[in-house]
């Protein structure tokens, strides 16, 4: 589990997993991603930020729940590299 690559919080914030209360996740524990996919937001001061994985790999692990707190540098999720 020592090469699993962790995406972080870039700002401190309220964790959003989907777009919208009635969409899908935006990823789930086994959902593929590239440096360019979206996993989640991060709203701030009322600013909706998407997040990306900047990483390519699988998810295997996530930290944090939809609507909870995240602080700067927390990790949210953990991928296992392609």
């Amino acid at each position: 589990a020592d090469n699993l690559i962790p995406i972080k919080s870039p700002l401190v914030g309220t964790f959003y997993a989907k777009p919208s209360p009635d969409s899908d996740p935006y990823v789930e524990i086994g959902s593929l991603v590239d440096p360019q996919t979206v996993v989640c937001i991060i709203e701030a001061m009322k600013v909706m930020n998407e997040i990306k994985a900047e990483t390519s790999g699988t998810i295997v692990e996530s930290f944090v729940t939809d609507g909870q707190a995240v602080e700067y540098g927390q990790i949210l999720f953990k991928v296992k590299p392609d």
